[in-house]
């Protein structure tokens, strides 16, 4: 579990794709500290585990599944990703819980700059509109966000000056892809309906 609160941005060193796992080398300092070999660590908001430590790098290995599922398989050498360490049960969660378990590909659709920040309008699937709220959270690139407005396929974010220089929003542009993982109350909330008809 995790909690959207990103913690550093590290630097893909490499990435080997292979038939069956790749290898995701990242370059990173903080998320060093406390980890181990077997760890969870959100990359971009997907839950990875850690196979290697080797400081100032870290690896990971990545399913063929998730990298359709997800950016990852879109990552180029140096790129900037979002790292957080999994919650520790005794911490403030300053966020909301995340799984690491992507939904979907979101687009960025419009970016736009206001006195109040930047705002993001990112289009998604018809099928995933009820899980997203207004008002409520959802976790883009392993984010975490409130939904400002929902629209007919899409819905928009706004990010404060810190958030966006201190995450991978900062590169994003219009068309690029970004990881969404829903609000799991709202998927929680959706499936007890279903299942009580």
């Amino acid at each position: 579990m995790f909690t959207g609160i990103i913690e550093e941005l590290g630097k893909v060193k490499s990435f080997s794709r292979r038939a069956t796992f790749s290898l995701l080398e990242v370059d990173c300092e903080k998320i060093l500290e406390d980890t181990k070999i077997g760890d969870s660590i959100s990359v971009n908001g997907v839950c990875l585990t850690v196979i290697e430590k080797k400081s100032p790098l870290i690896d990971f290995e990545v399913m063929p599944e998730t990298l359709k599922k997800s950016n990852l398989g879109k990552l180029k050498i140096n790129a900037p990703v979002n790292l957080e360490r999994a919650l520790k049960f005794n911490d403030r969660v300053g966020g909301h819980f995340i799984s690491g378990h992507v939904d979907y590909l979101g687009v960025i659709r419009k970016k736009s700059q206001t006195s109040e920040g930047t705002i993001f309008e990112i289009g998604i699937p018809a099928e995933f509109t009820p899980f997203i709220v207004a008002k409520g959270s959802v976790a883009v690139d392993g984010i975490s966000l409130t939904v400002i407005e929902k629209n007919a396929g899409s819905f928009t974010v706004g990010i404060i000056p810190h958030t966006l220089n201190n995450t991978t929003l900062k590169v994003k542009n219009i068309s690029d892809t970004v990881n969404i993982e829903c609000d799991m109350l709202a998927k929680f909330a959706k499936s007890a309906l279903e299942n009580s008809k």
